[in-house]
This record gives C-alpha cells, structure tokens and sequence, in this order.
C-alpha cells in the first residue's frame, strides 16, 4: 500500500431521487439545488472532495440504468463542478461503472467509484460479474484516461460464496493487476464498518491507494487512520447517522477536526480490535 500520498477524506453526496425512479418528487431544480448545497456544506467543513451517488434511486437497476439517470446525474455534476476545483467522484448504482465514467469525462471529475470491477458476486441487484477488461477499454475510446478508476472489492450488500476459495488480498491483487487506481474496502452494508484485518492484509498485497469505503465514524476514525491513503464518509455525516437523512453540520465539523488533528500528530494509534 502507497504510505507517502496525502490521505483524503471524501464526504458523500447522496442525490435525491432521479427521474423514472420510484422516489421521484417531480422537482429536478430541487435535486440540484440540494446537491450543490451539500457539496458546498462539505467543502466548507474542510472535506478534500466529494462524492456524488444515486443512492435514493433504490430498487437499483444491474448495470444498465435508463437514460434519464445519466442525463440526471450528469446535470448535477456539472452543476457541482461549476462550483469547486475540489477532487470530485461519481458512483452510478447499481455497477454502472461505463456510465459513471462517461459522465465524469465530461463533467471534468477526478475519478469514478466502481463495484463489480473484478470477480463476480450475487448482489441484492442480482448477479454481477467483473466488468475490468470492457471499462478499461471503454475508458481509452472515450479518451479519459485522466479519470481514475477506484473499485471496491468484495463488494458490500452482495454475497460472495462463489468466490469463498479467494481471499480479499488476492482480490485486490487482480483488480491492481487489472489496471484499476485504487481499491476500496468496506463492511457487509452501508454504515457498516471495515474488517481491520482484511485492510492490513489488503495494504500489504498492492501499491495502489488503498481506500476505506464504509462505517467510519468519529468515534473509530483514529484506529483506521494508519490502514488507509483515503476515507469515504456518508451516513456518519447525516442526522441520526441515517445516510437518508440531511447532513448534520456539527457532525461535519467535529469529524474534520479530528481529521486535523490526526494530520498534525501523527501519531501511530493502535490497530488492535
């Protein structure tokens, strides 16, 4: 695992529910509105990027989802961008990764999140298969190779019997092998925090930005600091630690002084569970 970059914490933006979607309240105008206030909010608060993420579209669709999220999304990001040169990502569910990239090409974001980059797992979307090899290519016919690809690996909210037999380093190691920039661990579901254990076994296997992807809080952000080169935080962030709720701005403020904290000491925290 790289040690000698600047470790990054990236606050979520969950936009609201898009057109075509179960939730859809009708107001686009709203939808943008919240999420460039939110990115802002985040920035603010001293975050060194965002995410931006379709979460509130649930059922999700497999891969392919219609025309009009792509479109939504795109709207927003470029909304957002318009605002900040902060580094910006996009995660398009459920594994729509080609989508994600096309959209962060032209909305001029730094990378996208992508599941289902290698392997293959069940999914509460259904099965999902790696898709590494046509996102790579699609990534250079597109010319954006200037967007990073950061994947989780063992994706949460999945089950993974079928590859029960390849540990979450060996894992890493193929999705490193095939060409992503970063890998993300996280827990079984949203909000729920990562094994210690598979980080440091992670860490050891591959070069690239290893990345924590779910559960942290203000409460154990120290113990993973030395595990990681980046945090993603979301339901943390929001009132009642609810990822559906509004953000909270003093959650926003005490998690990124502690942040400060953690840079100017430098201190070794220990690992143990």
């Amino acid at each position: 695992m790289k040690t000698n970059v600047f470790k990054q914490v990236f606050g979520m933006v969950h936009v609201g529910a898009l057109p075509g979607t179960p939730r859809y309240q009708g107001n686009m105008s709203a939808i943008i509105s919240k999420a460039v206030y939110e990115a802002e909010l985040l920035l603010n608060s001293g975050f060194d990027g965002i995410i931006l993420e379709n979460m509130h579209d649930l059922p999700y669709l497999n891969r392919q989802v219609g025309t009009e999220i792509i479109a939504g999304m795109t709207v927003i990001c470029g909304a957002v961008r318009s605002i900040t040169d902060c580094e910006i990502g996009i995660q398009v569910l459920a594994g729509a990764n080609k989508a994600a990239l096309a959209i962060a090409s032209v909305c001029e974001l730094g990378f996208i999140r992508a599941e289902g980059y290698v392997f293959s797992q069940i999914s509460d979307e259904g099965m999902m298969n790696g898709d590494a090899g046509e996102l790579q290519r699609y990534r250079r016919q597109i010319d954006a190779e200037e967007v990073k690809i950061y994947c989780d690996i063992k994706k949460k909210h999945s089950a993974h019997a079928i590859t029960a037999d390849i540990d979450i380093a060996e894992m890493a190691k193929a999705a490193e092998f095939f060409l992503a920039d970063g890998v993300i661990v996280t827990g079984i579901s949203t909000g729920s925090p990562a094994d210690k254990a598979e980080l440091k076994s992670v860490g050891k296997a591959v070069n690239c930005p290893v990345l924590i992807g779910s559960g942290l809080t203000s409460n154990n952000l120290a113990g993973y600091w030395d595990l990681a080169n980046g945090f993603i935080i979301g339901s943390y962030l929001k009132i009642d630690g609810l990822w559906s709720n509004d953000l909270d701005a003093e959650r926003l403020r005490s998690l990124m002084d502690l942040v400060t904290k953690l840079r100017n000491r430098g201190i070794d925290y220990d690992q143990e569970d």
